[in-house]
């Protein structure tokens, strides 16, 4: 099962660093019954999209939770066994936690599949969506405004293998 594990930069250096993206559950994004359910699509491709992008609403969220963090999201999708990734039951049905899964286990940055990186043209965005994400939370219709145009940046897609250069460490 394909999972999407929302990070910062500095939790990809670390994840590098140690070689895993952490000991479980671990949150991250996967296509689940609720999020079929939600975007009524049979389009694995589309509901593979959905999911990374329920992550990268995520990765924002840990940017606003340490503003020392470089303003850059960062997801990492991984392949994970289809029973190591669990959705919530009791939170089925609340609209924030559509994908959401807990991968219990350790998860070794080795399973990588990928790493999806804001280039650096979206940091200011990304900047000012993470300041006004509490806003939007609080149901600010301008800073709801200000969010969305962080989604107007697609996340880059690397290959595992360039992960060092992404986080500084690379020759």
């Amino acid at each position: 099962m394909r999972v999407y594990v929302p990070l910062t930069l500095s939790g990809l250096a670390e994840a590098y660093k140690t070689g895993e993206l952490g000991a479980g559950p671990l949150l991250a994004y996967a296509v689940t019954p609720a999020l079929r359910e939600w975007y009524l699509s049979d389009d694995i491709e589309e509901l593979e999209y959905a999911a990374l992008n329920r992550a990268v609403l995520a990765s924002l969220r840990l940017l606003a939770a340490d503003p020392g963090a470089a303003r850059r999201r960062v997801v990492v999708a991984v392949d994970v066994a289809d029973g190591a990734a669990v959705a919530d039951p009791d939170r089925a049905l609340d609209p924030s936690a559509l994908g959401e899964v807990r991968v219990t286990g350790t998860v070794r940055l080795a399973k990588a599949a990928a790493v999806h990186v804001d280039s650096d043209d979206a940091e200011e965005d990304v900047t000012a969506a993470a300041d006004a994400l509490e806003a939007a939370d609080a149901g600010d219709d301008d800073a709801q405004f200000v969010v969305d145009g962080a989604e107007d940046h697609e996340l880059l897609w690397y290959a595992t293998q360039e992960i060092p250069n992404l986080v500084g460490l690379g020759g």
